[in-house]
């Protein structure tokens, strides 16, 4: 299953978390010698974050969604995820001020949303990096099958004043270039694009709906490195890091959520992959400290449907897991900031938007030693 679909059930239970509309600190739970506090607010839908070479943080956001229809224009996302509804413009890339302020580098990007019967999930920007100073964003909410026709989930340079510049056509790039074993009941012919990481002077980038990894060059040429579906089957694939020469991938797991059932793949610069790490549950992100720890985010631990405080941050030590903050709300995505703290992005699904400011929030959380 993908992401929308295990995200899902969210919709639904998010009515029933009091004070939706406050930030969420007061239920998160650290580690001893760790603290959470909310670091920035305002972001609708938010998904993959980055601190750029100008020291800010910077979040790429799903935005919010649309309501313009491609049916019987193009093959369509099955039901009961599908048909897609979507918008043009929405999908967004903000920046934090170092007062902690969002200010929008670009709201020109594509959103858009699965059907109402399954919550009207929004999706947009995936994820942005860098290149040196070039700020790149990768899409998950283009296409026609996304109700969103003329468009095309792709990597995008985008440049100082927010004018996005088409890198790489990923959509093309799939529909040549078909996975082993795709999931007939859960396919998205322009697929759904969730992290990437820089490495060898090219972006990597997951696409967990087909089941792949590829780098993609500066010069937009695509070249698939590991057909995880062929390999694994349907795992759900969704977030990657790179660390002392080799990628570490990170699986959502299929649906309803079986606690401990998924894992933390190591993968080659030439594509080979092997089961490095277990015991996990619904993975949305893995990063490294500076001491080479892994530390792994979990959407929701709990069995059956994702739900809002269930979400957590372990830090791996062989098979040991040590918590380092439990009770979030529907995390996407994180990052290691400049400060040796993790930024997390809390609230990335379930809410409704609203502009200019959404209720999706980052939180930052010091690291005991």
């Amino acid at each position: 299953m993908r992401v929308s679909i295990l995200l899902a059930g969210a919709a639904a239970l998010v009515a029933g978390w009091p004070s939706l509309a406050a930030p969420s600190i007061g239920r998160v739970r650290a580690a001893t010698g760790a603290t959470v506090s909310v670091y920035a607010t305002g972001f609708n839908n938010p998904r993959g974050l980055k601190f750029g070479p100008d020291g800010m943080l910077y979040v790429a956001e799903g935005g919010t969604g649309g309501s313009n229809s491609t049916v019987g224009q193009c093959e369509q996302v099955p039901a009961p995820v599908g048909p897609y509804s979507g918008s043009p413009v929405g999908g967004r890339i903000s920046r934090v001020t170092p007062t902690g302020a969002r200010v929008t580098v670009t709201d020109r990007f594509p959103s858009s949303q699965t059907s109402a019967t399954e919550g009207n999930l929004t999706s947009g920007v995936a994820d942005i990096e860098f290149l040196g100073s070039t700020l790149y964003a990768i899409t998950a909410g283009s296409g026609c099958s996304h109700g969103v026709p003329n468009s095309t989930n792709g990597l995008f340079r985008v440049d100082r004043g927010g004018h996005a510049f088409l890198v790489a056509d990923l959509s093309a790039f799939q529909k040549s270039h078909p996975v082993a074993h795709p999931e007939a009941d859960d396919f998205e012919p322009d697929g759904t694009w969730y992290s990437m990481v820089p490495a060898f002077g090219a972006l990597y980038a997951v696409e967990p709906n087909h089941g792949e990894v590829d780098r993609i060059l500066p010069n937009g040429t695509i070249t698939r490195i590991a057909d995880i579906s062929a390999t694994q089957g349907h795992i759900v694939p969704t977030a990657i890091a790179f660390h002392s020469g080799a990628f570490y991938v990170g699986n959502l797991g299929g649906f309803p959520i079986a606690p401990g059932s998924e894992k933390i793949l190591l993968m080659t610069r030439a594509g080979a992959v092997v089961p490095v790490a277990s015991g996990l549950t619904t993975v949305v992100g893995v990063e490294f400290d500076s001491r080479g720890r892994m530390y792994v985010l979990e959407n929701s631990v709990n069995a059956g449907f994702p739900t809002p405080g269930n979400g957590m941050i372990v830090r791996l030590s062989g098979a040991r897991q040590e918590i380092i903050a439990s009770g979030l709300a529907l995390p996407t995505a994180m990052t290691f900031g400049p400060d040796g703290a993790l930024y997390v992005t809390n609230w990335g699904f379930g809410p409704p938007p609203s502009l200019p400011n959404g209720p999706g929030e980052v939180l930052r959380i010091t690291v005991p030693n």
